[in-house]
């Protein structure tokens, strides 16, 4: 079994690279976090993480309760969709979901009743802190909780290991590091405690030797809270270290590195170093799952910029229309330029507001021209490195742009494409103005689509290659039978002098039978005078000595 020992630092470190950037989060933390409405309509996806698309349970006209399963997970990488409110199941189709190319994918559409009554708790369990991993899992997996920190990997899955791993470090991501977006501090600050239930449950079912909370320094009153819920419990097995206010330090590896100065393997996971990372509002979803008994059918939103009016922390059902939180912060304001889902550095455009918030979704950016002005037209890259030295994965950027804009997708890869996380430090610096991140989004996607193409193609050479030689075994299975037929049928070795020895006898047995009613015949005068005569002829012959007839 593999068991790595982690050892935090006294001091946490700065990342490698990175930028300072206004975090302009105070506009949205001037109200306390509250709960959003219901609309009259929920527009929930059937794919809102990593893995394989939710497959429905319910058909149109059907109703359902709050927290009721409409979709189950088909496969381990996968996650289970449950209803956000009761209502009535009025469509199941396609319809705008939260993506950078602006796709449709299938959701369901349900029709509010106004009531918002729940379905029957399935998923509370009692004593969970002595209860088995396993069950644990399950349950979280019957919860549809996946990682609210952007990815949205099913955290079941996280809380496994494998039997051959041990985990050393659980790592609480508390560094919400893209400017605007508040919605984490929000949550500490307003349920630490839910956090800290969701902790105790996750350190049980990872059997996790430490536990550490790393946060921002530039979040003081939420640093106060869970030090305060930390105190109170008495809790000694949870540190918090507050680390440098760096975008991006709220990414996985980069708050690994700074926690510990230890670096995640290129193409490699934290549990290669005995360590297993988790976002503060799923720790928080854990625990109302466990505890309360409800699944993940809301999350904390932050709706802010200077195109609405009122900025705030929502509480969300997911599945609600952007639209619909909008109008909950007091609608837009005569400043509304561009819509983004997501932070300014990493969030992607909106086309309509009537995309709905699903449980990845973090942030709601109503942005003036101010706040994101129109990048000049890209000139050539002058090779000034600027983009090298924010680069927090230690990449070359410039190389990266060169390969994915001359399409050389095997060359792209020895420059550690799949370690870049798209944080755009390196657009954001460069003075040619090229947009970096979409060149190597565009290399990335071409890659998956020839990897999966060449896959493809493989598949249908071993299913080709799988036919031949199936009629191979069957063509060489019937010349054998056929072999063996004939050998059957072909005499062996002096089986010719026996069966012509029989043919003899059978022969004499018939020339003595008709010689024995020759006699009977002529005893008895049965005989015709020709008859007879011709026996009177053979006898003369015979007496003769002539052996003729």
């Amino acid at each position: 079994m593999q068991c790595l020992m982690v050892t935090l630092l006294s001091q946490p470190r700065r990342i490698p690279g990175g930028l300072r950037l206004d975090a302009n989060k105070a506009q949205s933390l001037q109200q306390p976090l509250r709960a959003a409405g219901v609309p009259e309509r929920l527009y929930i996806p059937l794919s809102q993480h990593i893995g394989d698309a939710a497959e429905p349970l319910v058909e149109v006209g059907d109703r359902v309760l709050k927290g009721q399963l409409i979709a189950r997970s088909p496969g381990y990488i996968s996650a289970p969709v449950h209803a956000s409110s009761s209502g009535e199941v009025v469509a199941i189709g396609d319809y705008p979901v939260p993506h950078p190319s602006g796709m449709q994918a299938a959701c369901i559409v349900i029709a509010t009743d106004g009531r918002d009554q729940a379905a029957a708790d399935q998923l509370r369990m009692e004593n969970v802190l002595q209860a088995d991993p396993a069950d644990i899992r399950q349950r979280v997996r019957d919860a549809g909780i996946v990682g609210l920190g952007g990815a949205g990997f099913p955290t079941s899955v996280k809380l496994n290991p494998g039997p051959d791993r041990e985990v050393d470090l659980l790592v609480i991501n508390a560094a919400e590091c893209e400017p605007y977006i508040s919605c984490d501090e929000a949550l500490m600050c307003s349920r630490p405690w839910e956090i800290l239930e969701g902790i105790h449950i996750m350190r049980h079912a990872l059997h996790a030797r430490q536990v550490v909370i790393g946060i921002e320094d530039n979040m003081p009153n939420a640093i106060q809270c869970l030090q305060h819920c930390l105190d109170e419990s008495e809790e000694t097995g949870i540190r918090m270290i507050p680390v440098p206010t760096i975008y991006p330090a709220g990414g996985e590896k980069q708050l690994i590195y700074a926690l510990t100065g230890e670096e995640v393997p290129s193409q490699g996971l934290p549990i290669d170093l005995g360590i297993v990372c988790h976002n503060v509002g799923t720790a928080a979803a854990i625990a109302r799952a466990l505890l309360q008994g409800e699944p993940l059918i809301s999350r904390v939103v932050t709706v802010t910029g200077e195109g609405v009016r009122q900025p705030a922390n929502l509480e969300v059902r997911i599945g609600t229309p952007v639209a619909a939180l909008i109008e909950e912060c007091g609608g837009y304001t005569d400043a509304i330029a561009r819509l983004l889902m997501g932070g300014p550095m990493m969030g992607f455009s909106l086309r309509s507001d009537t995309i709905p918030a699903i449980k990845t979704t973090n942030c709601i950016l109503a942005a003036s021209y101010r706040e994101t002005p129109q990048a000049p037209p890209a000139s050539p890259c002058i090779r000034c490195s600027d983009c090298v030295d924010v680069c927090p994965a230690g990449l070359l950027p410039q190389q990266l742009y060169w390969y994915a804009h001359a399409r050389n997708f095997d060359r792209i890869q020895d420059y550690h494409l799949f370690d870049c996380i798209e944080c755009g430090c390196c657009a954001q610096v460069c003075p040619s103005h090229i947009p970096l991140v979409q060149y190597y989004r565009f290399a990335k996607t071409e890659i998956w689509s020839l990897e999966s193409e060449r896959q493809f193609s493989e598949l249908a050479r071993q299913r080709h290659e799988f036919r031949l030689q199936r009629l191979e075994r069957e063509k060489k299975a019937l010349e054998e039978r056929r072999a063996k037929a004939r050998k059957s049928l072909k005499p062996k070795a002096g089986d010719a002098d026996a069966k012509q020895a029989e043919i003899a006898a059978a022969l004499q047995r018939v020339k003595a039978k008709k010689a024995e009613q020759s006699v009977q015949a002529r005893n008895t005068g049965d005989l015709t005078e020709q008859q007879q005569a011709d026996i009177a002829a053979i006898e003369r012959r015979r007496s003769s000595g002539s052996g003729q007839p």
